[in-house]
């Protein structure tokens, strides 16, 4: 550390106290980090230093006193902490490791030759959990919250299976286990692919463009775990496979045994899983082995782990040694180090994904990092690669966050002399246009209906229920029929005719099937206008903003010629385009972004000639609700979604998919949630299905 002045330690004191407890918050209580674990320790002990160099200038809220984080809002109850939940030092190095060795020994005053046995377990990274059991039973399960207070989640606990409701055998009357929730590796990726599933099949059931780029996912097991467990809806956690290991207690009307040991094989006879590689040492020297043995099996293991805890294993000592601020004087962390390696970029690859968006990819000399060979690293989008400055050929430091994604944390050759990576503005794919829009850094293909990456989810897209909804070409049909080479664009839908008798002769078809197919291809030869608008999957245009466009223009050649003017400059025509209730310069952008392709003119005009769309007419009817905004909330037991919004439309008002200050009206449905409470917020009129109904009929 170099030379700080007083003045200057005061003010970076300050700073860290800021960004730890930020951090400490986005962990504990958001389950949102935005920083890595190693990121996050780095600022921990750079202030340790400081207030260890000037002790005299520890603040009242100084992390060193903090556990944990305050409970944010939450919809769960409190639970006062009879003892309360510490968190543990930490130590990076072996000399660390020694120091908390001779400090024990100087606390309690030790001989030399007196040994010291101590406990080492796996550190698994997961939320912070006590089980609260009397006379055997479990009756209150709680997070550690600020180490006082926590989270009541009793009924989320009683859905984890490793979690017994009754301790086998005899039990004191009170004793209070507490360990980790925490989900597995594959667990995680599995729920997570299942959140994408679940985000694509709600849009599609709306009618809505599935954006996988804004499907909310959970950035790494120990979030997952965290959002998990501290869901008001039990029912919720029941389907997230959660998973608990003990590794203490607090409360207890009776300690089963004499030392940490003793105890935690006494925990696992009650029933509760402790961790399996829980081992006892008698020397420094055996710590440290049984550290590097859990570190070299760490790849291997199913659940993440970042350090190993050593105990004090005597709980006489224990209790002489006590606690300072936050943690024991009888415990420390052992963290692991962030697993990291030297490659060469190869070379650069980019990946079109099927939103279009352009992702560049580091194709690296197989390297070993924690016990996985690495070649491929996400470079995430072009200001990344600007960030770090690097290009094929460069050598460079890759670790695995979180141990399980690959990430790129370092470029040594930044200063050597070479031409920088050109960030492509074509799509690889198609060779339309790629662009970012204002305020984003993702830069995306604009030939959406013709790049071969996106194509196939287009297509089904542009058949989805919400858009030409043609029966008979599910997801498994377009895939097969786009293999065949029949299906290029949205007007080879209507060429299938043509094909009759090749369908026929595929597996599985039937003269009855395929005529139903082709019947209700024929069917949509004079489609609803803001249907085929919004089934063309231009960016940012939903379901309802092409119904306002339609509105307004009546015909889609009337719309793409005043889209093309604004994209030329035209501000009266990006007038005309805006003063649209629910269109703004967002969609305007997007609308020009399209129609200036040059490949998705010729899709359009190859569409078009295929089909006849007549002129978009809403009529409406006068009613209670005509010139409001609606917004349709919960489950709707009488009507799908989309005919409760046609009926909106029919009565002259609009049909929103968000509560904003400007709603009039919102009809829910059971099930409603944020929507709901959003509008009790802003004192918006609610009413119920039966309701709507009554003002559906009264309509003239």
């Amino acid at each position: 550390m170099g030379e700080v002045s007083e003045a200057e330690a005061a003010n970076e004191l300050m700073r860290l106290a800021k960004q730890i407890a930020k951090h400490n918050r986005l962990y504990h209580a958001e389950d949102d980090p935005e920083i890595t674990d190693q990121e996050f320790d780095a600022l921990v002990r750079r202030n340790a230093e400081l207030e260890e160099q000037f002790p005299h200038l520890v603040r009242k809220d100084s992390p060193s006193r903090q556990v944990g984080h305050e409970i944010a809002a939450s919809p769960l109850s409190k639970v006062q902490h009879e003892v309360r939940m510490m968190s543990l030092d930490n130590a990076f190095s072996e000399e660390e490791v020694a120091d908390f060795v001779g400090r024990v020994r100087r606390f309690l005053a030790l001989d030399e030759d007196e040994t010291v046995a101590m406990t080492a377990e796996d550190k698994i990274d997961g939320l912070s959990c006590s089980l609260r059991y009397e006379k055997g039973k479990l009756v209150r399960a709680a997070t550690r919250g600020d180490g006082e207070v926590g989270e009541d989640v009793t009924p989320n606990v009683a859905t984890i299976s490793d979690i017994p409701q009754e301790l086998k055998g005899k039990a004191p009357d009170v004793f209070e286990i507490r360990g980790e929730v925490y989900m597995a590796t594959q667990d995680f990726r599995d729920l997570n692919n299942r959140l994408m599933k679940e985000a694509r099949d709600k849009a599609e059931e709306k009618g809505e463009e599935f954006e996988p780029d804004k499907v909310r996912q959970f950035a790494n097991p120990r979030n997952a775990a965290a959002g998990s467990l501290r869901q008001k809806d039990a029912s919720v956690t029941a389907q997230r496979p959660l998973r608990f290991w003990a590794h203490g207690w607090g409360a207890a009307s009776e300690v089963p045994g004499e030392t940490q040991h003793d105890v935690m094989q006494q925990i696992e006879k009650w029933g509760l899983p402790i961790s399996p590689d829980l081992t006892l040492c008698s020397s420094l020297e055996e710590m440290l082995a049984a550290y590097e043995k859990i570190a070299e099996g760490r790849a291997g293991l199913p659940y993440e782990i970042d350090g190993v805890v050593y105990k004090v294993d005597r709980l006489d000592w224990q209790q002489r040694l006590g606690f300072v601020a936050k943690a024991p004087r009888w415990a420390m962390a052992h963290k692991f180090p962030a697993e990291q390696a030297e490659t060469t970029l190869e070379k650069i690859e980019i990946q079109v994904g099927r939103t279009g968006k352009l992702t560049p990819v580091g194709r690296l000399a197989p390297v070993l990092v924690g016990g996985v060979t690495v070649t491929n690293v996400t470079l995430h989008n072009r200001d990344e690669i600007a960030r770090l400055g690097v290009r094929p050929g460069d050598r460079v430091v890759v670790q695995r966050a979180g141990d399980v994604i690959p990430q790129l944390v370092d470029n040594l050759t930044r200063d050597v002399e070479r031409e920088a990576y050109d960030f492509p503005d074509h799509c690889p794919e198609c060779g339309s246009e790629a662009v970012a829009e204002e305020g984003e850094v993702d830069v995306r293909c604009t030939g959406g209906l013709i790049c071969p990456a996106q194509r196939t989810e287009r297509l089904k897209h542009f058949v989805s229920r919400g858009a030409l909804d043609i029966d008979g070409l599910g997801e498994k049909t377009i895939d097969q029929f786009f293999g065949l080479g029949w299906l290029e664009s949205p007007a080879d839908i209507f060429r299938l005719k043509d094909k009759r008798e090749e369908i026929l002769a595929l597996e599985g078809w039937q003269d009855k099937s395929v005529d139903n197919l082709l019947a209700s291809v024929e069917d949509r030869r004079a489609p609803d206008a803001a249907r085929l608008l919004f089934g063309l999957g231009i960016r940012h245009v939903g379901a309802v903003t092409a119904r306002d466009l339609m509105k307004r223009f009546h015909e889609l050649p009337a719309l793409r010629e005043m889209a093309e003017k604004a994209h030329m400059g035209d501000e009266e025509a990006a007038h005309e385009l805006t003063s649209i209730d629910g269109v703004g310069p967002v969609v305007v952008k997007a609308l020009g972004d399209f129609f200036h392709e040059e490949h998705n003119k010729q899709v359009w005009d190859d569409l078009l000639s295929e089909l006849d769309p007549p002129r978009y007419e809403v009529e409406t009817l006068e009613s209670p609700v005509s010139g409001k905004t609606v917004v349709f909330t919960g489950k709707l037991e009488t009507m799908s979604r989309d005919e409760a919004k046609a009926q909106a439309e029919r009565l002259g008002a609009r049909a929103s998919g968000s509560v904003s200050a400007k709603t009039d009206l919102v009809v829910a449905g059971p099930g409603a949630g944020s929507k709901l409470k959003k509008a009790a917020e802003l004192g918006i009129e609610v009413i119920d299905e039966s309701e709507w109904a009554t003002i559906v009929r009264s309509a003239k």
